[in-house]
């Protein structure tokens, strides 16, 4: 699922899921979650919020991971998106989304005649 980033402020960035997102990958009611983001391993708590129409994650150690990731992107104003994906039973793995996709496509070049 793609999700994207949310600031709550100077300093403060959230992880926006989406009301789709919630109804169709988070067992309803649950408590918590396991996050893996790069080499971390980290529990987030889930509010009742989570469930009443404000679907974002924030935890101070993911909010910690996605200044960083804004701080190196291209446009730090805008909203970064992410692929979150279920990995177990209450878990997620967090990565970034690639921006641009290449393609290689050949093309030809003919010689004109003079």
């Amino acid at each position: 699922m793609v999700v994207k980033t949310q600031s709550k402020g100077r300093g403060v960035t959230a992880l926006n899921v989406g009301m789709a997102n919630v109804q169709r990958y988070f067992p309803h009611g649950t408590s918590t979650i396991d996050l893996e983001i790069d080499h971390l391993q980290i529990q987030c708590m889930l509010g009742p919020e989570f469930w009443e129409g404000q679907p974002e994650i924030l935890d101070p150690r993911l909010c910690a991971w996605l200044e960083q990731k804004q701080f190196h992107s291209k446009n730090q104003r805008d909203p970064l998106s992410l692929t979150l994906t279920p990995s177990g039973k209450n878990s997620y793995r967090l990565c970034m989304t690639p921006t641009h996709v290449q393609t290689h496509a050949k093309v030809k070049l003919v010689p004109t005649a003079a």
